[in-house]
């Protein structure tokens, strides 16, 4: 009953944010005649495309992978054992992430394929940094669960250990956070490098917790 009564809770954010997720469909189907029939789907860090996708596949494809994505995400959440772990507000923003990056990223696509010039660079890194700094915010917030947060074996077998790690996880993703809105502006080539760092150090800080019995 509990499943039923979360699921009943969240329809309507559910319902709106893939419908939300799918609006670059509609976009898509308004211009098809003005879209070419290849269209760069993939950037590198100089702004230049280094992949394409057909017009029907970036259309309709790449909104139906992210609405899939919304999906599973939802579907996993509302299904963890420990769910009442999860505020409502840590919902609220995983289900409005995918919702948001599908408009971004498909005007991007569209406004480059009908000849506009934009600065995928710089908004890509603006999208990480607000999103580590919005999820750094709610990590010491998130309590013990399968599904949400860094779930590792020495934070899932130790409730403290999660507390721990999630509260040094929330000072390094802010900080990450901050690097990647500044980088939008100077743009260096350390994305991956910097994600990795923001992944390793709370996993080492839990690893040491660990080994100290916590």
């Amino acid at each position: 009953m509990k499943n039923k009564k979360n699921w009943k809770e969240f329809r309507t954010t559910i319902i709106l944010t893939s419908l939300i997720t799918m609006i670059p469909v509609l976009i898509g189907v308004i211009l098809w005649s003005q879209l070419p029939d290849t269209i760069a789907t993939h950037f590198g860090t100089d702004n230049v495309p280094n992949g394409w996708s057909s017009k029907p596949f970036t259309v309709f494809g790449l909104p139906g992978i992210l609405l899939l994505v919304q999906w599973v995400c939802a579907f996993a959440i509302l299904n963890d054992p420990k769910k009442k772990n999860i505020s409502n507000k840590i919902l609220g923003l995983i289900l409005w992430i995918v919702p948001v990056v599908s408009l971004i990223i498909c005007a991007q696509i569209y406004a480059i394929a009908l000849g506009y010039q934009v600065d995928i660079g710089l908004f890509t890194n603006l999208i990480i940094g607000i999103l580590f700094v919005a999820i750094g915010n709610y990590l010491p917030k998130c309590k013990q669960n399968y599904t949400v947060g860094i779930r590792l074996p020495w934070t899932l077998s130790s409730e403290e250990n999660w507390n721990r790690t999630h509260r040094f996880a929330s000072w390094i993703w802010i900080l990450g956070g901050v690097v990647f809105i500044l980088n939008a502006f100077w743009q260096s080539e350390w994305i991956l490098a910097i994600i990795i760092v923001l992944v390793v150090l709370p996993t080492a800080y839990s690893f040491l917790l660990y080994r100290k019995g916590i």
